[in-house]
């Protein structure tokens, strides 16, 4: 039922200090969502976000399990990803790192030249926490440029 192709690149992933304590729910950041314009069909949407876990529970070894849900503001219910494990299911380590999403190429839903969209993105660890919402800055999707 998804409709994007979802590519997940873990960009950074490193274990914190010993005297940093990071909490055990999740807590995403934004970094980039590029392009902010797109033609109707054409490249696709990059998504890329901070991660933190204080244990280390984030991603599935089940890959139909879905850890990540993006969200078109244009429809009703978001669309879930698989993330693979980020660190090694047996320990419980604090980490931090960075994702990467590739969103297939948006299009226009409507009738008009037009559509600005947004995307709500949050993450859930192996405990069943939910991360922070994110809320992306808008894509302005077009019939041509």
């Amino acid at each position: 039922m998804n409709k994007w192709i979802l590519a997940f690149t873990v960009v950074v992933l490193t274990s914190c200090k010993k005297d940093e304590v990071l909490p055990s729910v999740p807590e995403i950041e934004l970094i980039s969502v590029s392009p902010t314009v797109v033609q109707s069909f054409g490249e696709p949407v990059i998504l890329r976000f901070k991660y933190q876990d204080g244990d280390g529970d984030l991603g599935e070894p089940d890959p139909d399990s879905y850890s990540l849900e993006v969200k078109d503001s244009r429809l009703n219910a978001a669309d879930g990803y698989h993330v693979p494990p980020l660190a090694p299911l047996d320990s419980e380590v604090a980490i931090e790192g960075e994702l990467e999403v590739e969103l297939t190429p948006l299009f226009l839903l409507g009738n008009g030249a037009q559509e600005t969209v947004t995307y709500s993105i949050r993450l859930r660890d192996r405990a069943g926490n939910w991360s922070n919402t994110l809320v992306s800055p808008a894509v302005m999707v077009v019939d041509s440029l």
